[in-house]
């Protein structure tokens, strides 16, 4: 005799009912998916985030640069226009790097000093921020920020210092301006 898993009257025994294995793999993948769709996600938002702070680094360190030569101060370059300059160097980020980005060029009496930080207190404060191309052979500090929107809610929980769903990224470089004219650095103190 057959063994059938239903029963004469159409329907399934409670014996059937447990061993059947139907749909069994549609539910785990149900269960499986989602998570993983949002690690797939969350990883390519990281990706994202550490490509534009590289590029964020190197267009601070190419746009100090014009400081520590002595091209911006003869150009008599202002903050907007080295704020243009650093965001034609953000490559793909560009278009709307002059709404987020934040800059901060000062001289400093001594490399161990610590300029004020915007992001001391509750949210970001630029109002301490200042520009100046500084004199030759001064102490300098190139400072940028950058404000960048998270898509993923479980990345803004690590990594928001501004607010909801708002990364700041930061570029820091310091150098002392080259001499122009064959005149020494002054001494530091």
């Amino acid at each position: 005799m057959i063994r059938r898993p239903w029963s004469d009257r159409g329907r399934p025994s409670r014996g059937s009912l447990l061993r059947n294995r139907d749909g069994s793999a549609a539910v785990e993948f149900a269960l499986v998916a989602l998570p993983f769709c949002f690690m797939i996600f969350a990883i390519l938002e990281v990706a994202l985030i550490f490509t534009l702070d590289s590029v964020l680094e190197n267009a601070a360190i190419s746009t100090g640069r014009l400081v520590r030569t002595g091209q911006a101060s003869a150009q008599g370059m202002t903050a907007a226009e080295f704020k243009t300059q650093l965001c034609s160097r953000m490559s793909i980020f560009s278009g709307d790097c002059e709404s987020r980005a934040t800059i901060d060029v000062r001289e400093i009496p001594q490399f161990n000093t610590a300029p004020p930080d915007p992001l001391a207190g509750e949210g970001f404060d630029p109002s301490g921020l200042t520009y100046t191309n500084g004199q030759p052979g001064s102490l300098m500090v190139v400072r940028v920020w950058y404000e960048h929107p998270l898509l993923t809610t479980f990345l803004s929980q690590g990594l928001s210092d501004v607010g909801d769903r708002t990364a700041m990224l930061t570029a820091t470089t310091a150098f002392r301006n080259e001499p122009a004219g064959g005149g020494t650095p002054p001494a530091t103190p």
